[in-house]
C-alpha cells in the first residue's frame, strides 16, 4: 500500500438517514428525550427551525453525531431488522451518565449499561418510531489499568 495515499484519506463522521413518517416528531423525540439538539428541517424549498411548519428533512445534533431524518409515506418504511441488530451505533464517552441522563428524559431503555466480552460497555435504547439504538463506549483501556472501576463510580 502507498503510504502517502493513505494517509491523504480519512474517513471524518458518518450522519445515518433514516425514513420515518413524522419528521418534527421525531426531531422533537430526540431533541426533548435522547438530548439532542435540532439544527434544522427543510420543507422542500428552504431550511427553517419552524417546528409549526412541515418538513420533508431534519438533522438533529449531539456534540459530533448528527442524524438525519427523511418523511416517507408508511409503506415506504423500514419495519424490520436482524434479530438482536442495532439500527445505529454511537460510540461515546461516559454511557453510565448517559444511561441516568437518558433515563430522567424517559426513554426507552432495554437494555444496559452492561459490559460485553469485545471491550464495549453498551446501552441499548429504542426510540419513537421503534429504531434500536446502540451507545457503546470501549472500556479496553479498563482493563490496563486496575483503578480504572474505580475511577468511572
Amino acid at each position: 500500500m502507498n503510504p502517502i495515499a493513505s494517509t491523504s484519506i480519512r474517513f471524518d463522521s458518518v450522519a445515518p438517514q433514516f425514513t420515518v413518517p413524522e419528521v418534527v416528531h421525531t426531531a422533537q423525540y430526540y431533541r426533548d428525550v435522547l438530548g439532542f439538539e435540532i439544527a434544522g428541517y427543510w420543507d422542500g424549498e428552504q431550511v427553517h427551525l419552524d417546528a409549526g411548519r412541515p418538513a420533508v428533512f431534519g438533522i438533529v445534533r449531539r456534540d459530533q453525531t448528527r442524524l438525519h431524518f427523511n418523511r416517507a409515506d408508511q409503506s415506504d418504511l423500514r419495519t424490520s431488522r436482524a434479530e438482536g441488530a442495532y439500527d445505529v451505533y454511537f460510540h461515546v464517552t461516559g454511557v453510565d451518565a448517559l444511561a441516568e441522563e437518558l433515563s430522567r428524559r424517559g426513554a426507552d431503555i432495554l437494555d444496559g449499561p452492561e459490559d460485553r466480552a469485545y471491550a464495549q460497555r453498551e446501552l441499548i435504547v429504542r426510540d419513537c418510531n421503534g429504531l434500536i439504538l446502540a451507545f457503546g463506549e470501549d472500556t479496553s483501556q479498563l482493563k490496563r489499568d486496575p483503578l480504572a472501576h474505580q475511577k468511572r463510580a
